[in-house]
């Protein structure tokens, strides 16, 4: 077995001065300075030139204002026209600008007629067997949905073939 080498310990030994390692540079500092994590040589790590905020912000998400079924049933009289308008004046959404979203949860024994922007599939399947009528309002596309431009399919091979 070949003995341990002790390196740095004068010049007689062969691996004195320098212990071989050259002169200067990180291979020739402590023992910690090329083996850290993420060490990128003296540059900004990546890790701390990303944002404090970790994740990710979709700006073309669309934020709908959730009724619950049960809540209509609550509030409104059967045959009832229930409009976004009629919602704010109840207290079940804040603003009658955002769009508003219908929620299956619960029953609904009233025939109503709801003007809302969509509708989950059970939600929509309890109001037409309520008696009652669901009406889809258009989304207005605001914020930075309206800074793009949407095309179908068709439109971007068309475009493409150019």
């Amino acid at each position: 077995m070949t003995p341990k080498r002790r390196v740095g310990r004068g010049i007689a030994a062969g691996q004195g001065k320098t212990a071989g390692r050259g002169t200067k540079g990180a291979g020739a500092r402590g023992r910690h300075a090329r083996k850290r994590q993420y060490f990128e040589g003296g540059q900004l790590p990546l890790v701390r030139r990303l944002p404090f905020k970790r994740g990710f912000t979709n700006i073309f998400r669309i934020e709908y204002q959730e009724v619950n079924l049960d809540m209509l049933a609550k509030r409104f009289e059967a045959g009832a026209v229930v409009t976004p308008q009629a919602l704010v004046e109840k207290g079940l959404i804040r603003d009658a600008d955002k769009p508003i979203a219908i929620l299956g949860r619960g029953d609904l024994d009233k025939a109503l007629t709801i003007h809302a922007h969509r509708a989950t599939k059970s939600a929509a399947e309890k109001i037409e067997r309520a008696g009652g009528k669901l009406e889809t309002l258009p989304l207005l596309v605001t914020g930075a949905l309206a800074t793009v431009k949407k095309l179908r399919k068709e439109d971007l091979a068309k475009l493409g073939a150019k």
